[in-house]
């Protein structure tokens, strides 16, 4: 070894002596085995440092973080910014000691990244490994050949989120824009996988190396099952074990292989399949397939199947298995409140939980690959899922059609996302862009920066990835007011189905125009399963109305009052419920979540159209209104409880209820029965009296009686 380099190794030893070494889980000779790469990384952000001069950093210049991580926090509820805040955009360097002496011998050694935000390059003892762009897929790199088994290894990854833009180290990976914010780092775990020379394909775009296809006829199950291999030597033969939910073996057959062979596929029949059957049912099998040779089994992956059939009719919606099921849900961002996207999978059973306390039954993942916790979650709760690829507001950075790199990578993007997410029986379409033309519909780009070729392109290879899934597009502007320019074109037709994102009542129109406009869209495009992909309003906690049918608001700006918001949503509901060729309809948002270009309501740097606050501490009132109408679970819940002090002394009384009708009693005096229309139940002119006032509403249920209630203060002016 040169002079210089082995001056540079031991500089780089020396500067991670304190680090903690990972431990690998003990596990027996032959099989898969895994490292978790959390602790013992140290953080650095700075745009000037160099591979050699992060190795050779002392560790005082660094921060000790766990891993996932992220550098960023966005979003306050105040007025303006404070050290809470850090938005920073650029290169954060991440290092890591690994003890090689530690690592199983005889195997291969991959590392795998679930996420890292948004451009990663890796280097291992100095060799730079590989490089990943794309802020929301998985990725490895087989770095066995860049350890040294016995010494100390540094591994350095380097993040970049820097703003796209011409000349910008990220200027050809997608999103090149969007209502989020990305951050920087590994966000999501890190592991080492320590596998047999011969295993199931670790290269395959970050997917597990097995597909499988579950079918139903007549009664009768089929999964067809293809495997990706690598470095398959004679003697070899592959097992496939299709289990229960309660581990019973249900079907089971094997494959010889032969040296070399590079795929492999197989085929197993199950009689009288339990079907996989949304939020009513959401049973799964577990798929074991394992590679082994005459001393037993070398390497193994499981993966989920759920057996069901799906449709969508561009007259009356959306079935699952035959059953017509109207579909209305939320869409998700990843993101909390002084968490950023560092998320941990106590952080997402929480979200799950609430989404489906409201009685959803759909999600639409927003506006990216979500993580792999988050797919699980999906198949475990019975939710349909919209899964989407970040191609976002725009195809290039000016009047230009889409870069050729900036194709490459959103095709990359694509890959990932379906192969890493094949198996989850959830998820029912591809989402191939968000708003691509919104760009284009405010004259901020020309007729050469058109979309449609790279929505085509994205359509014909998830076609080819994954026959037995229609693709989608939202869209934002078409037939919607105000003046597009001649040569906006439509996205309708350029997918299998449609959403539609659109805001009547909150940034044009009127909420009443959102029925007929739904209408006028279904009649131009009888046969396009159509869908709304986006609707609702901002809320804020600590801004409130008597009369928000009637009050002025400001979308990009403020207020915007939680009473608006809970109105807009009670106008908006009915008319989509009542339209049954819409095969779904989803809320945006079920969360506030961060935003770099909002300073509305009573925050700075959130989008406050959640119907539950970004630390997941509140649930608004539209929260309510939406489990009313959607759950089975007893609701009572009076509105406008945030309003706590009042100067005018008439107000109104409503609730929220799925019963059909609330008791009232105000200051100890029982106001009698209210009968509640379309789950709603209002009492007006209420008189306050000043100081306290106590309302109270009951309901009786087949499990008992519910209650709720407030106080207001009046204090006149």
């Amino acid at each position: 070894m040169p002079r210089c380099l082995t001056m540079l190794f031991a500089a780089m030893l020396a500067a991670c002596s304190a680090a903690p070494r990972p431990t690998p889980a003990a596990a027996p000779p032959f099989t898969r085995d895994t490292t978790e790469l959390t602790h013992g990384w140290q953080f650095r952000f700075d745009d000037g440092l160099t591979p050699e001069t992060a190795a050779t950093l002392v560790d005082g210049a660094w921060q000790d973080v766990t891993v996932p991580h992220t550098w960023n926090r966005l979003g306050e509820y105040r007025i303006g910014r404070t050290a809470a805040t850090d938005n920073r955009q650029g290169k954060g360097w991440y290092r890591l000691r690994v003890n090689g002496a530690a690592l199983p011998a005889g195997k291969r050694h991959i590392i795998e990244f679930e996420a890292v935000g948004n451009l990663a390059d890796l280097w291992v003892n100095g060799r730079h490994v590989g490089r990943h762009a794309g802020a929301f897929s998985r990725f490895r790199f087989d770095l066995t050949d860049f350890l040294n088994p016995a010494d100390p290894n540094i591994i350095l990854l380097r993040a970049d989120n820097s703003m796209p833009g011409p000349g910008s180290s990220t200027e050809h990976i997608i999103p090149l824009d969007g209502d989020f914010f990305i951050h920087g780092g590994p966000y999501r775990p890190a592991r080492l996988l320590h596998v047999a020379p011969s295993h199931i394909a670790l290269d395959d775009h970050g997917g597990p190396g097995v597909y499988a296809t579950p079918t139903i006829k007549d009664g009768a199950g089929q999964v067809a099952i293809r495997v990706r291999l690598t470095d398959i030597a004679a003697g070899q033969s592959l097992v496939a074990t299709l289990r229960d939910a309660g581990g019973r073996t249900v079907a089971e057959g094997t494959r010889p292989l032969t040296a070399g062979q590079r795929e492999a596929a197989l085929t197993l029949d199950v009689a009288a399949p339990r079907r996989w059957n949304g939020r009513a049912d959401p049973y799964r099998y577990r798929l074991e397939t394992r590679l082994a040779d005459t001393g037993g089994t070398l390497d193994s992956v499981t993966v989920p199947v759920g057996f069901r059939a799906f449709r969508f009719d561009a007259a009356t919606g959306f079935y699952l298995n035959g059953k017509h099921l109207p579909l209305h849900g939320v869409s998700r961002h990843q993101d909390y409140l002084g968490k950023g996207w560092a998320l941990s999978a106590e952080d997402h059973a929480r979200d799950m939980a609430l989404i489906a306390e409201m009685g959803a039954n759909t999600v639409r993942f927003a506006h990216y690959q979500h993580a792999a916790d988050w797919f699980d979650l999906a198949d475990r709760f019975g939710m349909i899922v919209w899964a989407e690829l970040p191609f976002v507001n725009k195809p290039s950075h000016g009047d230009a059609p889409a870069s050729p790199e900036l194709v490459a990578n959103a095709r990359q993007q694509m890959i990932e996302l379906i192969r890493q997410n094949y198996n989850h029986p959830s998820v029912v379409t591809w989402g191939i862009g968000n708003e691509v033309d919104m760009d284009m519909a405010f004259g901020r780009m020309g007729p050469k920066a058109d979309a449609r070729p790279l929505l085509r392109e994205l359509h014909a290879l998830s076609k080819a990835e994954d026959p037995s899934r229609p693709t989608v597009i939202a869209d934002c502007c078409e037939l919607t007011p105000a003046k597009k320019p001649d040569y906006q074109p439509p996205l309708t037709g350029e997918a299998d189905l449609m959403g539609y994102n659109r805001y009547y009542g909150w940034y044009y129109g009127e909420v009443s125009d959102l029925g007929p406009h739904l209408d006028a869209l279904h009649a131009k495009y009888p046969s396009v399963p159509i869908s709304v992909s986006e609707y609702g309003a901002g809320g804020a906690l600590s801004q409130h109305v008597e009369d928000p049918a009637h009050h002025p608001i400001n979308p990009g700006g403020r207020p915007h009052p939680e009473e608006f918001q809970s109105w807009l949503h009670e106008q908006s509901w009915p008319q989509l419920r009542d339209r049954r060729y819409l095969w779904a309809s989803w809320i945006w948002n079920m969360f506030d979540f961060s935003s770099k270009i909002r300073k509305e309501g009573d925050a700075t740097d959130i989008n406050d159209k959640g119907l539950v606050t970004f630390d997941r501490k509140v649930k608004k009132d539209a929260f309510f209104y939406y489990k009313a109408q959607w759950s089975t679970e007893p609701v009572v819940h009076i509105t406008s409880r945030r309003w706590t002090t009042r100067a005018s002394p008439v107000t109104a009384i409503k609730v929220y209820s799925n019963a059909p009708a609330v008791t009232l009693t105000f200051n100890g005096v029982p106001l009698g029965e209210v009968a509640c229309a379309d789950r709603i139940c209002t009492l007006d002119n209420i008189v306050l009296r000043p100081g306290d006032n106590v309302v109270t509403a009951r309901a009786t249920f087949a499990s008992g009686v519910v209650k709720d209630e407030v106080r207001w203060t009046l204090t006149p002016l």
